[in-house]
């Protein structure tokens, strides 16, 4: 029993010392957190202040800095910036800016316009009005020939247009109009009295090629969306003839002599035909038909 009392004894005191041990460092532990707080406070504060330090510093130089400026110079700018759709997306941009130094005025101005260009738009052409383009006109060589268009599909204007004819049956071009101004460019007068027999490439009873397109590309390129293309439209010239007698017309279309092989024809034609008769009624005949 003494024992048993000794040895309850010992484990109250290694107990008790675990307690007072475990007491110790949780103390220590709580006073390190509170130095490193304070430690932290002070540091925030410190860089706080400097920081608030430093920017009043530099927004007084700033302020006084732009004070001195503005009493020599005085600078005011504007710029305006705006978006408008109407078909795809147009972006225009307008800044403008004046100062004045000691007396003296300066203004500039710069303006950028953008468009942005839809893929599946068609390329731009031209549809005549003058003659139209519904059949084939026919222009007396030697009299002056008016032509006239507008503008179909256009969303990119070009600067200038260039006009001109081509015929395939002397492989001429012809040229109407070179380097036009695109605001002036919706019809051309040609005075085809310049391509008389005695020119070097006179005009032919033929059909004719009207070619109109940007000036500085080529008649056969391919247009950009929204751009003008090449834009063809056709039509014949003729030239008279000069007078004949009525005696001395011979009509080449107009001979009325049977040619060999139209008799020939004529005769085979003839022939089987009297065969046919001859076969059929001798056949009919045999049967008591007649």
């Amino acid at each position: 029993m003494r024992s048993f009392t000794l040895l309850s004894l010992l484990i109250s005191l290694m107990l008790l010392a675990s307690v007072v041990g475990a007491s110790r460092n949780m103390y220590d532990d709580i006073l390190a957190r509170d130095s490193t707080t304070a430690t932290d406070s002070a540091t925030n504060s410190a860089t706080n202040s400097a920081t608030d330090s430093t920017t009043d510093s530099a927004t007084d130089s700033a302020s006084n800095s732009q004070s001195q400026t503005a009493s020599g110079t005085d600078t005011a700018s504007d710029q305006t910036t705006g978006t408008a759709a109407t078909t795809g997306t147009a972006t225009g941009t307008g800044s403008s800016t004046q100062t004045t130094t000691g007396g003296t005025k300066t203004t500039s101005t710069h303006k950028t316009t953008s468009i942005s260009v839809d893929p599946e738009w068609p390329a731009g052409g031209a549809s005549m009005t003058n003659p139209p383009s519904t059949s084939t006109t026919y222009y007396k060589i030697g009299q002056n020939v008016t032509l006239g268009w507008n503008y179909t599909s256009l969303h990119i204007t070009p600067s200038a247009v260039d006009v001109i004819a081509s015929c395939s049956s002397n492989s001429a071009t012809y040229t109407l109009a070179n380097n036009v101004s695109f605001a002036n460019a919706t019809s051309v007068v040609w005075e085809t009295d310049q391509y008389g027999p005695d020119s070097q490439s006179p005009l032919l009873t033929a059909h004719y090629t009207l070619i109109i397109y940007e000036a500085g590309t080529s008649p056969t390129q391919v247009a950009s969306p929204g751009q003008l293309g090449p834009a063809s439209y056709t039509f014949a010239m003729y030239s008279t003839q000069s007078y004949t007698p009525l005696a001395s017309y011979v009509c080449v279309t107009c001979n009325s002599a049977v040619s060999i092989m139209d008799r020939q024809a004529l005769g085979f034609i003839l022939g089987m035909a009297a065969i046919t008769i001859f076969s059929f009624t001798s056949f009919a005949g045999g049967f008591g038909l007649f």
